[in-house]
């Protein structure tokens, strides 16, 4: 789970979120909207890449409104910003604008050091999001979530959910939210069992890589099996999107051997050579509709639609189309 900073008012004019997790990396900046909009319902929010951040563009989007309106400009993988506009971020911390909170992104480590040590001393509210690579870390955040959605889990049904879903911690928050939904009283080893232990991770993934690999009837009928063997849908939308998010992680990284992208990237390195292989037929384009229909469908699978299983057949065949966008 993050960890926090004591100065922890998420409406402080600057906060810093340092790490490579990208499902804290997200709540640290969902923690920041969701104050904003609750002071302020009409909140404007800016979220930027740092290709997207050129020189100028902070002082033009902090300039002073006619309406004194509240702002937060989020800047993601801030470690990446050119050296010009480094310039004018540092500028701007000595000198914050009210009712504008900026959140920056940043990865850690020497990269951008001198920018995350500006902020530091600019006072900022700080966010540790650190990679959990540690089973004792994953486990933690396990027995964390369960207790922020107020519910009861035994020790063993949460070590029993780190082994069935793994590192990934969007997946292992799905999972604890669908238990909690799904489940009344306190959650135990058999109910984890019940939905998660072997078969849903194999068959859950099984449908992911048909789908990335472009092989739709494949995937179709994996997903149908996955169903009707009482896989939970959330778990099929969970492995999708870590299946794409895998494709365009690779397919923006720099060559290398498999073991420096997976220390780049975060991924074992037999991970790296399967997912070489699936990549093949992406194109970016392909990769952002993609993203897209994975949201629209765990939408869809979390009460936003009338039909999950729907919902999750669009994605699927969704997901393979993208996977052929870039063959001829």
């Amino acid at each position: 789970m993050a960890r926090k900073t004591a100065h922890d008012d998420p409406l402080a004019p600057l906060t810093l979120a340092v790490g490579q997790e990208d499902l804290l990396l997200d709540r640290a900046v969902q923690e920041v909207v969701a104050a904003a909009r609750a002071s302020d319902a009409d909140t404007d929010v800016r979220d930027l890449t740092p290709d997207q951040l050129q020189p100028g563009t902070l002082a033009e989007l902090t300039s002073p409104s006619l309406f004194a309106e509240r702002k937060v400009v989020i800047v993601r993988n801030a470690q990446d910003l050119p050296a010009d506009t480094v310039k004018d971020v540092k500028g701007y911390l000595g000198a914050p604008v009210e009712e504008i909170t900026l959140v920056l992104l940043h990865a850690g480590g020497a990269k951008g050091k001198g920018l995350l040590d500006a902020a530091r001393k600019a006072g900022a509210r700080e966010v540790a999001c650190p990679k959990m690579t540690k089973p004792a870390d994953r486990l933690a955040f396990v027995r964390s979530e369960f207790r922020v959605l107020g519910r009861s889990a035994t020790p063993e049904a949460c070590q029993a959910l780190v082994d069935s879903i793994g590192s990934d911690l969007r997946e292992l928050a799905s999972a604890v939210s669908q238990l909690v939904a799904d489940v009344e009283g306190t959650i135990d080893e058999a109910v984890v069992g019940r939905y998660y232990t072997g078969r849903a991770e194999a068959s859950s993934f099984t449908v992911a890589d048909r789908a990335v690999e472009g092989r739709a009837a494949e995937a179709l009928e994996a997903l149908r099996w996955s169903l009707s063997t009482g896989v939970a849908p959330v778990m099929i939308t969970s492995a999708l999107a870590q299946g794409v998010r895998a494709i365009g992680k690779l397919s923006s990284a720099r060559g290398g051997r498999p073991a420096d992208l997976a220390r780049e990237l975060g991924m074992p390195p037999w991970k790296i050579d399967r997912v070489r292989q699936q990549m093949r037929g992406w194109t970016p384009d392909g990769v952002a509709s993609a993203i897209a229909a994975v949201a629209a469908a765990d939408a869809g699978v979390k009460g936003g639609g009338d039909d999950p299983e729907y919902a999750l057949e669009k994605a699927v065949v969704a997901v393979a189309r993208a996977a052929r966008s870039g063959r001829r």
